[in-house]
């Protein structure tokens, strides 16, 4: 399929929460294989449906070495997290140039339709945790720099509008 564009930080879809995908049908398994190559194009460890303008609660992960191991998610939520958390620096191509570190969950599941239409629930752990949760709050309208404190979420967004202008 294609790379699609990322949409630029503040675009209103990336803070509007996306509709649930009713079924698997070929237009969302489409949305899938743009989100893939996008993804991979970046290169980077996930993609949510809205950040490429797709209104649908749709996900993609693959933080495998290898690449080819991606998960393909409609509808993901978080059933349960670990009560540790981990740091990982974050950063979105909505908003190129800039990252933060974020402090997660190190684990959790996460009950989604997969690709075959069936409802799966699976355990993310480390990385893979990370950019589930990344993706999940993509698809809630939220940003990694949401985390943050109103101070650094506003120093984070203003270096990246100083980038921006430079060029």
């Amino acid at each position: 399929m294609t790379a699609r564009r990322c949409l630029p930080w503040p675009d209103k879809r990336l803070q509007t929460p996306a509709a649930p995908v009713e079924a698997i049908t070929d237009d969302i398994r489409a949305h899938w294989r743009d989100m893939v190559d996008t993804m991979e194009a970046m290169p980077g460890y996930g993609l949510g449906g809205p950040q490429i303008g797709v209104m649908l609660r749709l996900a993609v992960v693959d933080c495998s070495e290898e690449r080819g191991k991606v998960v393909l998610m409609a509808n993901p939520e978080v059933l349960h997290a670990s009560v540790q958390f981990r740091e990982h620096e974050e950063a979105s191509p909505n908003l190129p140039g800039v990252s933060a570190v974020i402090s997660r969950p190190r684990a959790v599941t996460v009950r989604f339709l997969n690709a075959a239409g069936e409802i799966e629930d699976r355990d993310f752990v480390g990385i893979w945790a990370t950019s589930a949760q990344h993706q999940i709050d993509h698809c809630n309208g939220r940003m990694y720099f949401d985390h943050l404190k109103p101070l650094k979420r506003k120093m984070l967004i203003q270096r990246a509008e100083k980038l921006k202008a430079r060029g």
